[in-house]
C-alpha cells in the first residue's frame, strides 16, 4: 500500500512539490545566511517526493529561535497551504490518505528545525 500511495502522490503533486522545495533550498543556499534555511528545504523536499510510510517527529525545543524565524517568515504560509490541501483531499473518500500526508507535511513545513523524518 505504501508503494501505491507514494506513486499516486508523486504523480499528482509530489514531483512538482519536491522540485519547488529543491529550488527554494538552492536559492536560499546561495547566501551564507540562508544556508540553514536551505538545508531545511531539502529535508522537506525529501519527504515531499515519497511521504507514505514515513513519520515526522517534531522537536521545536531544539532550535527555538530558528523555528520562530522560519515560522514568522514563511512557515505559516506553507502550513496554511498544506492545511487547505489536506482539507481538500479529505473531502473525497479516495483522497483521505493524501489528506493525512498533507497534514504530516504541514507540521514539517511549519517547524522544520529539529524535526526528524523516520521510516
Amino acid at each position: 500500500m505504501r508503494l501505491i500511495g507514494n506513486i499516486i502522490w508523486f504523480i499528482f503533486g509530489g514531483l512538482v512539490s519536491g522540485i519547488m522545495w529543491l529550488l527554494l533550498g538552492l536559492l536560499l543556499c546561495v547566501t551564507i545566511i540562508g544556508i540553514p534555511l536551505g538545508i531545511q528545504c531539502f529535508k522537506v523536499a525529501k519527504l515531499s517526493f515519497a511521504p507514505f510510510g514515513k513519520k515526522v517527529d517534531i522537536n521545536p525545543a531544539k532550535h527555538i529561535i530558528s523555528n520562530v524565524i522560519w515560522a514568522v517568515l514563511i512557515g505559516w504560509e506553507l502550513a496554511l497551504y498544506y492545511l487547505f490541501a489536506g482539507i481538500a483531499c479529505c473531502i473525497t473518500i479516495i483522497g483521505i490518505p493524501n489528506g493525512i500526508v498533507a497534514f504530516k507535511m504541514m507540521k514539517l513545513a511549519f517547524l522544520p528545525f529539529g524535526a526528524e523524518i523516520k521510516g
